[in-house]
């Protein structure tokens, strides 16, 4: 076995969004960085964006590269489609109310990768294309055990391998996880009508429904259902998914078409016990997992890095001090918590029954519509940052 005794400070385990821009930041903050993670398959699904996540991909400079692909969320409107006796009232967000321009974008992930990837490619930031094996932990270092057969030695090893994460496993880390009775059907549509910048979400019984705005007359579909609907229209030809797709939004779109195969991806949750481990920090699903409801996952790994970020600015003599790590999950362990359990909670009211739980749903809708001082609280905490 082979080790790299002359190793980054920094190793990067994981080259998602979130791994790459945490790449990249460190880069940029003064660190030798290795990038590690196999090679990425193939993903046909977009990423909203919201406006307290630019300023992060502006920093790293990846924003001026996909600004011109990004399509802008300038309203929000959430539809009551349950067949309930106590049905919630649609509410309109306009990003206006609030100083905006834009709620946030939306994006092609491939987009989004691609320049990603040629940013830390431009910053000469080492990749290896291998996955994490084996963990050993020393005083100073720790010493990770590449797929390839190397091992690589550094100061600090930032999670960001996902939902199964290796390195959380190896560290002793645990995590509460659960699943959901639902899965998520993934598509990209053409559609006849203009979205106008607004992005729908229908609420049904089994989870919702949501149209995410895309450049031209085109969007992002994202179809919560109980699996074996959802398994079902995956195998439906694009032309009968596309008819349900229209009656499901009652035509808002006008007449849709499906660009190619939809993907089916099953719900689930997950949270980590701990954002941190010795000479180990956690970002991204290797430290939190919810449903893809109001785009909350991927924003809120972004605010791991820019946590991360905060607490290694210097260059520090060494980003993987206990305190450096304490002071980073004292900086997240709130939002964390907060959004997965008000994510949670929204998913459930959806799926429950129990007339009680409706009521209270209906009126909390209501209230967001009827008084400002609420819905511009909620607007702003949404889109985070702000």
């Amino acid at each position: 076995m082979s080790v790299a005794r002359q190793a980054p400070s920094i190793l990067v385990a994981g080259a998602g969004p979130v791994g790459l821009s945490a790449a990249l930041l460190l880069e940029q903050a003064g660190y030798e960085v290795t990038l590690v993670s196999p090679e990425r398959p193939p993903d046909q699904r977009t990423s909203a964006l919201f406006a307290g996540t630019i300023p992060l991909l502006e920093r790293i400079g990846v924003w001026v590269a996909i600004e011109k692909d990004a399509a802008p969320l300038r309203s929000l409107r959430i539809a009551d489609a349950t067949r309930r006796l106590i049905r919630a009232p649609e509410v309109l967000f306009r990003s206006s109310e609030i100083g905006l321009d834009a709620f946030g974008f939306n994006i092609a992930n491939r987009l989004l990768m691609d320049a990603l990837e040629a940013a830390a490619e431009a910053r000469g930031i080492s990749r290896v294309a291998a996955s994490v094996e084996a963990i050993e932990f020393g005083r100073s270092e720790v010493l990770a055990s590449l797929s390839t057969g190397i091992t690589i030695a550094a100061a600090l090893i930032v999670a960001a391998d996902g939902r199964r994460s290796r390195i959380r496993e190896a560290a002793g880390i645990g995590a509460g996880e659960w699943r959901y009775d639902q899965s998520a059907l993934v598509a990209n549509l053409r559609h006849s009508l203009p979205h106008d910048d607004t992005s729908t979400e229908f609420h049904t019984e089994a989870g919702p429904f949501t149209l995410v705005p895309l450049q031209g007359q085109r969007s992002s579909l994202v179809w919560v259902d109980r699996p074996a609907e959802s398994a079902r229209r995956a195998g439906l030809t694009l032309v009968e998914l596309a008819a349900e797709i229209e009656a499901r939004s009652s035509s808002i779109m006008g007449t849709v078409t499906v660009e190619g195969p939809a993907q089916v991806f099953p719900l689930a949750g997950m949270s980590a016990d701990r954002l941190s481990g010795d000479r180990i920090v956690l970002v991204g699903e290797a430290a939190h997992l919810f449903p893809p409801i109001g785009a909350q996952g991927l924003n809120l790994g972004y605010r791991d890095v820019a946590a991360l970020g905060d607490v290694l600015a210097g260059p520090v003599a060494d980003p993987g001090s206990a305190g450096r790590l304490a002071a980073y999950a004292d900086a997240r362990r709130g939002d964390v918590l907060a959004r997965t359990l008000a994510v949670d909670a929204l998913n459930r009211t959806l799926l429950s029954g129990f007339l009680p739980v409706q009521a209270m749903r209906g009126v909390g809708l209501f209230l967001l519509d009827r008084v400002p001082a609420l819905r511009h609280a909620v607007m702003r905490q949404g889109v985070a940052g702000l």
